[in-house]
């Protein structure tokens, strides 16, 4: 029901490329393991890794890792990061462990990836993540799991099956709150997204919508959990000039031959003024 996760920066290619972090999932029931290379330990590395895991095996019942600031922002620890939000919609439990013996399953596998990982890249002649990264998949961790993965306790699996309506990509991202302007143009990273007509964006103007950046880049808007259409500008859009506003203060006299100046009722020959009705008083 726990799998442990953690991040290994270690020189896999011995000089042939730089530095890269290895990211480990172990089961801490039966010791089966995945790992894949990425760039950096990074949200978005721990989100695909913690992803393949899913796909692959289900949803573990928790998961546990170090006080790196992608699981703990440390300032705010009341404030969840983002990889909290996702195991919490999850309905994952997040458990941080304080120091490395704690976590000593995950651990010792760095140290054998660390000493068989690098060893199979370099007999390979393997200088890059792409191949190193294929090697893990149709290799190496086969031959891994037969080898070190053993029996668990009980024979019951609390996986939990990924629900046919979550689409995972969308929930193990980054999400982020944005206030669409007047315009209907939503600010994100310096890019520019221009909410296109419809009626699910009729009255969004001045509203907070969800900005969710999926891996490799694609962005996605969201209100009240409704997809809205847009498009990306290439530049800040300009705001409009106002229009000035024309005050005609000029004088106007009517032309001799106007309609008030021809007198067309007779105003010469008015009636004669009635007598009052009662007589004044003396």
């Amino acid at each position: 029901m726990m799998v442990q996760m953690d991040g290994s920066f270690h020189d896999w290619f011995e000089g042939r490329a730089g530095w890269c972090v290895l990211m480990v999932v172990i089961d801490d029931a039966s010791n089966i393991t995945f790992a894949r290379l990425y760039r950096a330990e990074t949200t978005e590395a721990a989100f695909d890794a913690f992803g393949r895991w899913i796909k692959k095996y289900g949803i573990p019942r928790s998961v546990y890792v170090d006080r790196h600031g992608i699981y703990r922002d440390e300032e705010h620890p009341e404030k969840p990061t983002q990889f909290g939000r996702a195991m919490r919609e999850l309905g994952v439990e997040l458990i941080c462990a304080r120091s490395p013996q704690a976590k000593g399953r995950v651990e010792r596998r760095n140290a054998v990836f660390q000493d068989r990982l690098v060893k199979e890249l370099r007999l390979r002649n393997i200088s890059d993540l792409e191949q190193a990264n294929a090697l893990l998949e149709k290799w190496f961790l086969k031959d891994l799991n037969t080898r070190y993965a053993l029996p668990p306790r009980h024979s019951a699996d609390l996986h939990r099956p990924l629900a046919r309506d979550v689409v995972l990509e969308e929930l193990l991202c980054v999400q982020e709150e944005r206030v669409v302007g007047q315009d209907w143009c939503v600010r994100w990273r310096n890019q520019w997204l221009q909410i296109q007509a419809g009626k699910a964006s009729a009255g969004l103007a001045g509203q907070r919508v969800m900005v969710k950046a999926l891996a490799g880049g694609t962005l996605r808007l969201t209100s009240k959990g409704q997809p809205i259409g847009y498009r990306l500008l290439a530049s800040r859009p300009v705001a409009a000039k106002p229009k000035p506003l024309i005050v005609n203060n000029k004088s106007w006299k009517p032309a001799a031959d106007h309609p008030w100046n021809r007198d067309p009722v007779g105003r010469a020959a008015r009636p004669a003024r009635l007598a009052p009705a009662a007589p004044p008083r003396a």
